[in-house]
């Protein structure tokens, strides 16, 4: 039992300790004093007119009744039972890495109660609620079984990146479904769309720019004059160009030079043209990092009698990508947001879903709602991808010496 005066004590110590970092921190000297109340300020001026407008000026209904819009674009009813599934695969691999990696499955529960409590007061089917329910479950629940099971740990960080790699081809081929299949039948790409398709041509851009970024930058430092030559011409060539240009590129200029007879899905040639684009970029954030290891490491590596594939690949990569994991982390969320750019190719991403929604006759002048909309759906997926960097430098010890 611990004594009254000792409990009100804590308390008090902890009120004590938060004023005095105000006044250091915020209110010492007198020019921090003033930016902080003219700060406070305007927040409350900003806040104020952005919550009323929220809560009472708003139509809400413009998102609420094309929730399934946003969400798979034209992909039809009677197949979403794939989204689902692949939805399913995908949070029970995300709750094992989320435990794997060192998260508590207690934020994982309240992430999950959090969006569970949303899609429950969201006017959907009470089936798309059940479902909801069902996927967030199972992030629960693999998340404390990573968490939990000790003996579990070290298998799972073997078997969790081929794992993801595995589920995201069984992805593209659950969604795409055969020819002439009755229980699967075939989705064109061309009612690929929203959310969905934006996450896709994220994965894939980032997924595969990676290797091609890592192979460009060693060949930029390459001592083969043909290599050397190739990759920076290819780095300096794409960085050159927006990426608006590349994609009018894989979308018009690139089925000219194909023959009459070969065609190349529309999404494919999104897909290839981000990745390209990306390559280019991470290939020069890649090179930073390899130019920060001292030479001494490469010595090292040469008097132990290593190879050049053994001394990238144990000694010299592994501290140049630790070094560079803020951003090619910033690169891929600037990916992310990007992918908004196919809208001017015709693909229906989500925000192009969004731009039809507006143009609804039942919907005109209902922007605002849309656009906040879908900015909150870009924050929700690079604050992740942030979070995990975070994790991720606080787990390897960036910036730690």
């Amino acid at each position: 039992m611990v004594p009254t005066a000792t409990r009100e004590a804590v308390p008090a110590s902890a009120a004590r300790e938060f004023l005095e970092w105000m006044r250091k921190n915020l209110f010492t000297p007198w020019y921090n004093a003033i930016i902080t109340i003219v700060s406070l300020l305007i927040v409350y001026v900003v806040l104020k007119g952005t919550i009323g407008w929220v809560l009472h000026g708003a139509k809400w209904g413009v998102v609420t009744s094309n929730l399934r819009l946003f969400a798979v674009g034209p992909y039809p009813v009677e197949q979403m039972w794939r989204v689902w599934l692949a939805l399913g695969m995908a949070l029970v691999l995300g709750g094992l890495s989320w435990g794997v990696w060192g998260a508590r499955s207690v934020n994982a529960l309240a992430i999950s109660v959090l969006f569970v409590a949303l899609f429950w007061i969201a006017p959907i089917s009470t089936n798309a609620k059940r479902n909801w329910t069902l996927v967030f479950a199972l992030f629960v629940l693999s998340s404390l079984v990573a968490e939990r099971v000790e003996p579990l740990r070290k298998p799972l960080q073997r078997f969790i990146p081929l794992a993801w790699l595995a589920v995201f081809f069984i992805t593209l081929v659950l969604l795409r479904g055969f020819k002439g299949n009755a229980k699967m039948p075939l989705v064109e790409t061309s009612l690929w769309g929203g959310l969905l398709l934006t996450i896709l041509l994220a994965v894939v851009a980032i997924v595969a720019s990676f290797p091609i970024g890592v192979l460009l930058a060693l060949g930029r430092r390459s001592s083969l004059p043909v290599v050397k030559l190739f990759s920076v011409l290819y780095i300096e060539l794409i960085r050159g160009v927006p990426l608006v240009t590349v994609l009018f590129m894989a979308q018009i200029m690139l089925p000219l030079f194909l023959p009459a007879n070969v065609r190349i899905d529309k999404v494919l040639r999104a897909m290839t043209g981000m990745t390209l684009f990306a390559a280019a970029y991470l290939a020069e954030n890649v090179r930073g990092g390899l130019q920060a290891i001292p030479k001494g490491q490469y010595e090292a590596a040469e008097a132990l009698g290593l190879n050049y594939y053994q001394m990238m690949r144990y000694i010299i990569l592994p501290q140049a990508l630790r070094a560079v994991i803020p951003a090619i982390v910033g690169q891929f969320i600037g990916l992310f947001k990007d992918t908004s750019l196919v809208a001017i190719v015709g693909l229906l991403d989500l925000l192009n879903i969004a731009l039809s929604v507006i143009a609804q006759p039942e919907w005109i002048g209902r922007q605002a709602e849309v656009f906040l909309f879908i900015a909150v759906i870009y924050w929700v997926f690079c604050y992740a991808m942030s979070y995990a960097s975070r994790r991720l430098e606080a787990k390897l010890g960036v910036g730690v010496r």
